[in-house]
Protein backbone atom coordinates (compact mmCIF):
# COMPACT_ATOMS: atom_id res chain seq x y z
CA UNK A 1 0.00 0.00 0.00
CA UNK A 2 3.11 2.25 1.03
CA UNK A 3 4.58 1.46 -2.59
CA UNK A 4 1.54 2.43 -4.06
CA UNK A 5 1.07 5.70 -2.08
CA UNK A 6 4.43 6.70 -3.44
CA UNK A 7 4.22 5.67 -7.00
CA UNK A 8 1.17 8.01 -6.86
CA UNK A 9 3.28 10.99 -5.47
CA UNK A 10 6.07 10.47 -7.54
CA UNK A 11 3.78 10.08 -10.55
CA UNK A 12 1.76 13.27 -9.24
CA UNK A 13 5.33 15.56 -8.67
CA UNK A 14 6.74 14.53 -12.30
CA UNK A 15 3.41 16.19 -13.51
CA UNK A 16 3.77 19.52 -11.43
CA UNK A 17 7.71 19.69 -11.83
CA UNK A 18 7.52 19.13 -16.25
CA UNK A 19 4.58 22.20 -16.19
CA UNK A 20 6.61 24.06 -13.54
CA UNK A 21 9.44 24.12 -16.21
CA UNK A 22 7.33 25.17 -18.96
CA UNK A 23 6.11 27.57 -17.17
CA UNK A 24 9.89 29.07 -16.28
CA UNK A 25 10.64 28.47 -20.01
CA UNK A 26 7.80 30.39 -21.11
CA UNK A 27 9.00 33.36 -18.75
CA UNK A 28 12.43 33.14 -19.46
CA UNK A 29 11.82 33.85 -23.12
CA UNK A 30 9.80 36.08 -22.54
CA UNK A 31 12.05 38.07 -20.15
CA UNK A 32 14.81 37.67 -22.71
CA UNK A 33 13.20 39.39 -25.43
CA UNK A 34 13.13 36.15 -27.57
CA UNK A 35 11.08 36.32 -30.78
CA UNK A 36 10.99 34.01 -33.84
CA UNK A 37 9.52 36.86 -35.97
CA UNK A 38 12.26 39.19 -37.00
CA UNK A 39 12.34 43.02 -36.05
CA UNK A 40 9.25 45.25 -37.74
CA UNK A 41 10.46 48.70 -39.34
CA UNK A 42 8.12 51.14 -38.57
CA UNK A 43 6.63 54.46 -40.37
CA UNK A 44 7.37 56.50 -37.60
CA UNK A 45 10.86 57.40 -35.11
CA UNK A 46 9.19 57.59 -32.04
CA UNK A 47 5.80 56.15 -30.11
CA UNK A 48 4.02 56.60 -26.99
CA UNK A 49 1.82 53.48 -26.08
CA UNK A 50 -1.11 54.19 -23.63
CA UNK A 51 -1.07 50.27 -21.66
CA UNK A 52 -0.81 49.88 -17.86
CA UNK A 53 2.98 50.20 -16.65
CA UNK A 54 2.43 46.54 -15.73
CA UNK A 55 0.69 45.28 -18.65
CA UNK A 56 2.52 42.03 -19.76
CA UNK A 57 1.13 42.80 -23.56
CA UNK A 58 2.67 46.22 -23.67
CA UNK A 59 5.98 45.31 -22.36
CA UNK A 60 6.56 42.72 -24.85
CA UNK A 61 5.16 44.91 -27.77
CA UNK A 62 7.74 47.80 -26.16
CA UNK A 63 10.31 45.02 -26.07
CA UNK A 64 10.41 44.11 -30.16
CA UNK A 65 9.69 48.17 -31.02
CA UNK A 66 12.72 48.57 -29.44
CA UNK A 67 14.52 45.38 -31.56
CA UNK A 68 13.83 47.17 -34.69
CA UNK A 69 16.64 50.12 -34.00
CA UNK A 70 14.77 52.43 -35.73
CA UNK A 71 11.25 53.41 -32.95
CA UNK A 72 11.94 54.71 -29.49
CA UNK A 73 9.25 53.95 -27.09
CA UNK A 74 8.52 57.26 -24.72
CA UNK A 75 7.08 57.36 -21.29
CA UNK A 76 5.03 60.87 -22.02
CA UNK A 77 3.28 61.47 -24.78
CA UNK A 78 4.54 65.03 -25.73
CA UNK A 79 7.42 64.74 -28.44
CA UNK A 80 6.05 61.61 -29.90
CA UNK A 81 5.47 61.18 -33.65
CA UNK A 82 2.63 58.26 -32.48
CA UNK A 83 0.43 57.38 -29.77
CA UNK A 84 -0.98 53.96 -29.22
CA UNK A 85 -4.16 54.70 -27.58
CA UNK A 86 -5.48 51.66 -25.67
CA UNK A 87 -9.54 51.23 -25.90
CA UNK A 88 -10.03 47.83 -24.45
CA UNK A 89 -7.68 44.97 -23.68
CA UNK A 90 -9.76 42.01 -22.11
CA UNK A 91 -9.77 38.40 -21.37
CA UNK A 92 -12.70 36.11 -21.36
CA UNK A 93 -13.00 32.40 -20.40
CA UNK A 94 -16.23 30.43 -21.88
CA UNK A 95 -17.58 27.20 -21.47
CA UNK A 96 -17.56 25.28 -24.95
CA UNK A 97 -19.62 21.76 -24.51
CA UNK A 98 -20.87 20.19 -21.66
CA UNK A 99 -20.08 16.79 -20.12
CA UNK A 100 -23.14 14.12 -18.79
CA UNK A 101 -22.63 15.86 -15.54
CA UNK A 102 -23.35 19.35 -17.01
CA UNK A 103 -20.02 20.80 -16.28
CA UNK A 104 -17.63 22.12 -19.01
CA UNK A 105 -15.66 19.92 -20.40
CA UNK A 106 -13.71 22.24 -23.18
CA UNK A 107 -13.64 25.71 -23.06
CA UNK A 108 -12.84 28.76 -25.49
CA UNK A 109 -10.36 31.06 -24.60
CA UNK A 110 -10.19 34.91 -25.92
CA UNK A 111 -8.10 37.77 -26.11
CA UNK A 112 -9.44 40.94 -27.04
CA UNK A 113 -7.44 44.30 -28.02
CA UNK A 114 -9.58 47.42 -29.37
CA UNK A 115 -6.68 50.08 -30.23
CA UNK A 116 -6.15 53.34 -31.98
CA UNK A 117 -3.06 54.88 -33.63
CA UNK A 118 -3.10 59.18 -33.13
CA UNK A 119 -0.10 61.00 -34.89
CA UNK A 120 1.37 64.25 -33.09
CA UNK A 121 -1.21 66.76 -33.47
CA UNK A 122 -3.87 63.74 -32.03
CA UNK A 123 -4.88 63.02 -35.48
CA UNK A 124 -6.10 59.48 -36.30
CA UNK A 125 -4.03 57.87 -38.08
CA UNK A 126 -5.58 54.26 -37.73
CA UNK A 127 -9.03 54.42 -36.89
CA UNK A 128 -9.92 51.93 -33.61
CA UNK A 129 -9.51 48.42 -34.28
CA UNK A 130 -10.13 45.32 -33.18
CA UNK A 131 -8.28 42.10 -32.90
CA UNK A 132 -9.81 39.00 -31.37
CA UNK A 133 -8.03 35.86 -31.04
CA UNK A 134 -8.88 32.64 -29.26
CA UNK A 135 -7.82 28.96 -28.23
CA UNK A 136 -9.55 26.00 -27.19
CA UNK A 137 -8.58 24.12 -24.15
CA UNK A 138 -10.18 20.79 -22.54
CA UNK A 139 -10.66 20.06 -18.74
CA UNK A 140 -10.29 17.68 -16.52
CA UNK A 141 -10.72 18.14 -12.99
CA UNK A 142 -8.22 15.23 -12.05
CA UNK A 143 -5.46 17.33 -14.34
CA UNK A 144 -6.68 20.88 -12.83
CA UNK A 145 -2.59 21.53 -12.03
CA UNK A 146 -2.02 20.92 -15.83
CA UNK A 147 -4.93 22.47 -17.46
CA UNK A 148 -4.07 25.54 -15.14
CA UNK A 149 -0.58 25.51 -16.71
CA UNK A 150 -1.90 24.77 -20.30
CA UNK A 151 -4.33 27.80 -19.86
CA UNK A 152 -1.29 30.38 -19.22
CA UNK A 153 0.54 29.11 -21.94
CA UNK A 154 -2.08 29.69 -24.46
CA UNK A 155 -2.80 32.99 -23.16
CA UNK A 156 1.44 33.31 -23.20
CA UNK A 157 0.80 32.50 -27.57
CA UNK A 158 -2.03 34.52 -27.87
CA UNK A 159 0.04 37.64 -26.52
CA UNK A 160 2.43 36.77 -28.54
CA UNK A 161 0.55 36.35 -31.81
CA UNK A 162 -1.19 39.63 -30.52
CA UNK A 163 2.07 41.90 -30.56
CA UNK A 164 3.02 40.65 -34.16
CA UNK A 165 -0.16 41.62 -35.30
CA UNK A 166 -0.31 45.01 -33.81
CA UNK A 167 3.18 45.54 -35.20
CA UNK A 168 1.87 44.58 -38.65
CA UNK A 169 -0.77 47.47 -38.27
CA UNK A 170 1.16 49.64 -37.65
CA UNK A 171 3.73 48.80 -39.99
CA UNK A 172 1.24 49.59 -43.28
CA UNK A 173 -0.06 52.98 -41.20
CA UNK A 174 1.00 55.71 -44.06
CA UNK A 175 2.47 59.00 -42.03
CA UNK A 176 0.24 62.25 -43.24
CA UNK A 177 -2.74 60.07 -43.92
CA UNK A 178 -5.40 60.23 -41.38
CA UNK A 179 -7.78 58.22 -40.14
CA UNK A 180 -6.71 54.61 -42.24
CA UNK A 181 -8.62 51.51 -41.68
CA UNK A 182 -6.94 48.56 -41.05
CA UNK A 183 -9.00 45.07 -41.32
CA UNK A 184 -9.56 43.11 -37.91
CA UNK A 185 -8.53 39.87 -38.31
CA UNK A 186 -9.56 36.33 -35.79
CA UNK A 187 -6.88 34.12 -35.75
CA UNK A 188 -8.04 30.51 -35.78
CA UNK A 189 -7.90 28.06 -33.22
CA UNK A 190 -5.57 25.58 -31.95
CA UNK A 191 -7.83 22.74 -33.52
CA UNK A 192 -10.97 22.85 -35.80
CA UNK A 193 -14.49 22.30 -33.76
CA UNK A 194 -17.66 22.24 -35.09
CA UNK A 195 -19.20 22.71 -31.64
CA UNK A 196 -21.28 26.14 -31.31
CA UNK A 197 -19.68 29.09 -29.28
CA UNK A 198 -20.09 32.33 -27.67
CA UNK A 199 -20.21 34.63 -30.66
CA UNK A 200 -17.45 37.52 -30.90
CA UNK A 201 -17.38 40.49 -33.27
CA UNK A 202 -14.42 41.41 -35.03
CA UNK A 203 -15.57 44.14 -36.70
CA UNK A 204 -13.65 47.50 -36.38
CA UNK A 205 -15.32 50.01 -34.80
CA UNK A 206 -14.95 53.94 -36.84
CA UNK A 207 -15.57 56.73 -34.26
Amino acid sequence: MLSRMSLGMSAANRSWLRWALILLTAALLSACGFHLRGSTTLPFKSIYMTFAANSPLGVELKRNILASGSTVVLPTEQGAEATLQVLNDAREKVALTLNSQNRASEYLLYYKLTFRMLDVNRKELLAPTLITLKRDISYNSSQELSKVAEEVLLYRDMQTDMVQQILRRMAAIKMGVPTQVAPSTQAPTDKPTDKPATPASTTPTVQ
